[in-house]
């Protein structure tokens, strides 16, 4: 099947004094239509950054240094401004972190949908009325709220409003940075479900960047796991849960609370993300590594194939001197 979209080699810098610091690096990725993929990974890891570089949202000092995006068959690096204006929203949206910052503070809601659909060409007042009330009765808010302003809404019912918005053209594809950050665990749930349920019944992608480990098991068909700008670790997100591979991924899901079973100890990751204008030798990862090598001091390891995921790790080497055998993590990952 021909993936709805297709990033290849996509690398970002954020420019500074001191020079340029690799934000994206080298990230490659397929997405089938109807996918819901998890991307997660540490504050300051890239995430967002990808997912701006995607939507080609990217403002200075933040710059695209390489790579291809190519939705639907077409490179968006390549695009205009003019050709992007109409292809976002149309066919491919995004779902800010904070909707309160995201969405007009002074003019409605349903004003501010109905300046989208005339962006995009809407112009009978009648259909415009008729379609903003359907999308947010798909998001499970009253059309009454047409009138609302977004100081008026919930933290929740401002994030699905979002999202109504995001739908209003029934889009192929949703980039969302992280919805549920500011919100309540309950609200975090009912946002997915809802976001789930949608995606069941139009069969649009979602690339969904989230910290949140639990949303990820609960909600997720694929993971990409990023370090220092790099993808780490990609696969099901099953499998990830019950035999993470890179020694990062073991790292964050045994930082990840359990709410049921015998009480256990939260290890964490010691140490801190490396600067990205000064990375260390080797592998990024190496300084903080409980299962570092020798040899991961001084090669920096490429994406190799196990079994069907990626991993970013020299224990997964056919030959590296001084390797000690790789035992992947197994079901007492799995905290959720």
């Amino acid at each position: 099947m021909t993936p709805v979209l297709s990033v290849r080699g996509l690398s970002v810098d954020y420019l500074g004094q001191g020079g340029a610091a690799r934000a994206v690096d080298s990230v490659s990725f397929d997405l089938s239509s109807g996918e819901f993929l998890a991307v997660v990974g540490e504050s300051g890891c890239g995430k967002s950054t990808l997912l701006f570089a995607i939507a080609r949202l990217l403002s200075p000092p933040a710059e695209l240094a390489g790579g291809s995006v190519t939705f639907r068959g077409i490179n968006m690096v390549a695009m205009s401004d003019k050709q992007l204006r109409a292809l976002r929203w149309s066919a491919l949206s995004v779902v800010m972190q904070s909707a309160m910052n995201a969405l007009n503070p002074v003019t409605s809601i349903g004003a501010q949908f109905a300046d989208s659909m005339r962006a995009h060409g809407e112009r009978d007042k009648r259909k415009i009325r008729a379609r903003s009330e359907e999308v947010l009765r798909m998001v499970g808010i009253d059309p009454v709220h047409l009138r609302s302003y977004p100081h008026q809404l919930s933290g929740g019912m401002r994030q699905r409003a979002m999202i109504a918005m995001a739908l209003l053209f029934s889009p192929e594809l949703i980039l969302m940075d992280e919805p549920t950050s500011a919100l309540d665990v309950v609200a975090q749930r009912s946002l997915m479900v809802q976001v789930k349920q949608l995606q069941a019944q139009l069969g649009f992608a979602v690339i969904f960047v989230t910290h949140d480990m639990s949303l990820v098991s609960h909600f997720s068909d694929r993971v990409l796991v990023m370090y220092a700008g790099q993808v780490v670790e990609s696969q099901a997100t099953q499998r990830l849960f019950e035999a993470p591979l890179h020694p990062y991924t073991q790292g964050l899901l045994d930082a990840f609370p359990s709410v049921r079973g015998p009480k256990a100890v939260l290890e964490g990751i010691p140490g801190s993300p490396p600067d990205l204008s000064r990375l260390p030798a080797g592998c990024n990862f190496s300084p903080r590594c409980p299962k570092v090598m020798p040899a991961c001091l001084e090669e920096g390891p490429g994406l190799r194939n196990v079994g069907e995921a990626e991993v970013r790790c020299l224990l997964y080497a056919k030959q590296v001197p001084g390797r000690r055998p790789a035992a992947p993590a197994g079901e007492e990952a799995l905290r959720a």
